[in-house]
């Protein structure tokens, strides 16, 4: 296998305000975008050549990893001219691939943070003859997501839309976001328009027959959809719980990025990132956080599991908990955000002006 299909063309609805000005694969996580360590995966695999699967913010890609030579990679970029969702973006870049009718084609979602073998899936593929093949990772709670039960040999047998009640939870088996195609498979989905394929191809291909193979692999597996996810998937990469070779530097408690700046007797951990020309003063505490570049950290200010977004700025001792604050927007003093709060881009919050308990 030789060859990839990397969704990216999704909008980040869910993580707003990170994805205003920035495509949600584009948003920095353990000092690189999110992009860098699927791409970088997918290099240590035995990929070499990855068509890019663009829409939103389309023109982002291209400038920062250029034909991806940097990585050890041929990338390709096409751009949706209207949105295709998932199928129709597979199809949409068929026309760029090289593979062969029966070779495999590794495809993947831009928003999956996983440590999934892929060398493993594609053996799977071949092994077993499978015209497609789906990495199925087991969750505790699977009411959120699609079911896929297999029969003994890992055969794919359905696919269920989210479970309503405890009766139709048949199995804890879900679709992790990565695929395996036989070439000739991605020729049959219907061009020039939209196609889900969780909802139409997989279906489908099942009604008609087709092998389609499921492959558990319950490693590391995090949906990056959410901001609290986001960030949480940064500091996993950070401390190494998440594997990933693109990582800037050592694992460990904190990851400074090297133009940015810190106080001695600031303190810093449970994997929280301080990026490219940020500053974090004398007496600031950030556990869990994604400090963006150039966003500045006042005196005092106490940052939990959040994310701060590039030249944002947060004010003397002002507590934030589980927090998104946009680009460029500005956190006065002694004010308190707590689990929730998404301060959007640019926006100005005085000093004092928010707050959840009594005193600070």
């Amino acid at each position: 296998m030789t060859e990839a299909i990397l969704l990216v063309g999704g909008k980040g609805t869910r993580l707003r305000p990170l994805t205003v000005h920035t495509p949600k694969p584009m948003v920095p996580a353990a000092g690189v975008p999110f992009l860098t360590h699927q791409l970088a995966r997918a290099r240590a695999a035995g990929v070499e050549h990855i068509v890019l699967a663009t829409s939103y913010l389309a023109e982002v890609f291209e400038p920062y990893f250029g034909d991806g030579s940097a990585l050890g990679l041929h990338l390709e970029y096409v751009t949706e001219e209207e949105p295709l969702g998932t199928g129709g973006a597979i199809r949409n870049v068929a026309s760029r691939l090289h593979s062969a009718p029966d070779d495999p084609v590794l495809i993947f979602n831009g928003d999956i943070l996983t440590g999934l073998d892929i060398r493993a899936l594609v053996r799977t593929h071949e092994t077993t003859g499978a015209d497609v093949s789906l990495h199925l990772t087991k969750v505790t709670d699977p009411r959120a997501y699609g079911l896929v039960p297999t029969d003994g040999t890992g055969r794919v047998t359905a696919f269920l839309e989210k479970p309503q009640t405890p009766e139709e939870i048949v199995t804890d088996q879900i679709n992790a976001g990565a695929y395996v195609f036989r070439r000739s498979i991605i020729d049959t989905i219907p061009a020039g328009r939209p196609v889900s394929v969780e909802r139409e191809t997989f279906p489908d291909l099942l009604s008609a027959g087709a092998h389609l193979q499921g492959m558990v692999d319950s490693t590391y597996w995090l949906d990056l959809g959410t901001p609290a996810a986001f960030v949480r998937g940064s500091a996993d990469l950070v401390l190494g719980r998440a594997p990933s070779p693109a990582v800037p530097g050592r694992c460990g408690d904190r990851l400074i990025l090297p133009t940015a700046r810190v106080a001695p007797d600031a303190k810093l951990t449970g994997g929280t990132v301080v990026g490219e020309g940020a500053f974090v003063a004398e007496g600031a505490r950030v556990f869990g956080s994604t400090i963006l570049p150039g966003a500045v950290i006042e005196p005092g200010a106490v940052i939990t599991d959040s994310l701060i977004g590039t030249r944002a700025r947060v004010g003397e001792r002002s507590i934030l908990t589980g927090t998104v604050i946009g680009d460029g927007a500005v956190i006065g003093a002694d004010n308190e955000l707590k689990e929730g709060a998404r301060v959007w881009c640019d926006a100005r919050i005085p000093a004092g002006a928010v707050r959840f308990s009594p005193d600070l």
